[in-house]
């Protein structure tokens, strides 16, 4: 099985976004690929959330993801929108993974489960959970030969989540972000090599890259990892672009009998605090 990871630098018009997906889902179709990951954020990368709120649309016959259905049933492909906005009863959104099957069709969606909140000395603070509510529930869903697990960028901190999805039957890690430059430099290579290793699972992680008209900039260098830890493709790069790979069940089933991890794995009791 072929899968592809789309690089993308989103901006602020979601017709324009995905107007600039269009001509490289068909370079993924071209080179054989019958599931396409697109980035986090792909249908608008908002400066602020008044902006968002000014065009972010109801998730009910949205117009951006009924072209992506058109899209999907015209190459008759899976393609996974890495992430949304949607607006909520509350004021604020969910952050939205969306699966479309090879016939247009809405087969699966996955609400970011974890949020940046943090206060960082000398900083603002910054509060995700202001803009956006959290998710509650992990999603697998069928994928050909495979069983793939959603996740999007901050979720990746968690091993947690890969390790319930792996135990659920995942064995092909979706993990769409829109990683800060910092970060992605120190962590993003190192992150996701360990959730495809502990889980003994492919990770294909569709990245944002370069700088956006919002004023931020991020990492890219989209990624393809298979279950021992070795990355088998990589745009080393922040520019948007196209990247294919060939995945095999049977790796997974055989790096999950040399390294039984997930079989092997015990519950155990708190820690005994001990005072020194």
């Amino acid at each position: 099985m072929k899968i592809a990871a789309i690089q993308m630098r989103s901006g602020l018009d979601p017709d324009a976004n995905i107007g600039a997906l269009e001509p490289l889902l068909a370079e993924a179709v071209g080179q054989g690929a019958s599931y396409v990951l697109t980035p986090e954020v792909t249908v608008i990368f908002p400066e602020n959330r008044d902006q968002l709120r000014s065009v972010a649309a109801p998730f009910e016959d949205h117009p951006q993801l009924r072209r992506i259905g058109e899209l999907a049933k015209a190459h008759g492909i899976h393609i996974h929108i890495g992430s949304l906005a949607v607006p909520l009863p509350d004021g604020r959104f969910a952050n939205r993974s969306v699966l479309f099957d090879p016939h247009g069709q809405i087969i699966a969606t996955y609400d970011k489960i974890h949020l940046f909140d943090a206060d960082i000395a000398g900083l603002n603070a910054y509060r995700e959970s202001a803009t956006y509510a959290g998710g509650e529930q992990a999603v697998t869903v069928p994928l050909g030969p495979f069983t793939l697990g959603m996740s999007i960028c901050y979720d990746m901190r968690f091993p947690k989540l890969y390790n319930t999805l792996a135990n659920a039957g995942a064995n092909l890690l979706a993990v769409p972000a829109a990683f800060t430059v910092p970060t992605g430099q120190a962590h993003w290579h190192v992150l996701l090599r360990s959730r495809a290793i502990e889980t003994g699972s492919y990770v294909i992680a569709a990245a944002q890259g370069g700088q956006h008209s919002n004023g931020r900039a991020t990492y890219g260098h989209s990624i393809i990892i298979d279950p021992w830890g070795k990355v088998i493709a990589e745009l080393a790069h922040d520019e948007p672009g196209v990247l294919v790979a060939e995945i095999s069940a049977d790796l997974v089933r055989d790096v999950r009998e040399r390294v039984p991890a997930l079989r092997n794995a015990r519950d155990f009791a708190p820690p005994q605090v001990l005072q020194a």
